[in-house]
């Protein structure tokens, strides 16, 4: 998928909030400024959170209401897989919640193996282009659901 400004891809994340169930894990993948924190502002507003969404980089965890819990999760600031693992975030991941991993490049084989991976990548100045990617039939399902919602201009190669 295309984004080609922030409010669209706040609306992705949105329409990705809208389909969330409880214990879904979306992992970010991407470069400083690629729009990760942006996605996940629209999946909080799509859980129906009011609350802006800031990146949670000097806390680590953010938690957020709505309706599923939002567990805003960002792997930035730590560097060895030992720090990370000492978090104790399978606490978070098998919850009733919805878990954001940013940064989740950093961690993939000490996350969980099912997941949505989104890899974002920068194509010009606001244009980003976003690979998702289905460990299961379940978030399989959820790629098929979000196919529709997407404009035709921002539709690229399969997803």
């Amino acid at each position: 998928m295309i984004s080609h400004s922030p409010d669209e891809t706040q609306q992705l994340g949105k329409n990705i909030g809208e389909l969330a169930t409880p214990g879904d894990i979306y992992l970010l993948a991407g470069s400083l400024g690629a729009g990760k924190t942006c996605l996940t502002q629209g999946i909080a507003w799509g859980l129906g959170i009011k609350e802006y969404t800031l990146s949670p980089s000097f806390v680590l965890i953010r938690e957020l209401h709505g309706r599923l819990p939002l567990y805003h999760i960002d792997l930035y600031r730590l560097d060895r897989l030992e720090e990370i693992a000492d978090l104790g975030l399978d606490d978070y991941f098998h919850s009733s919640g919805v878990c954001t991993v940013e940064w989740a490049e950093k961690a993939l084989n000490l996350l969980p193996p099912e997941h949505l991976l989104i890899e974002i990548s920068y194509l010009g100045d606001t244009k980003r282009h976003f690979q998702v990617k289905s460990s299961s039939q379940h978030y399989l399902e959820m790629i098929n659901k979000l196919k529709p919602l997407v404009p035709a201009d921002q539709k690229s190669g399969s997803s």
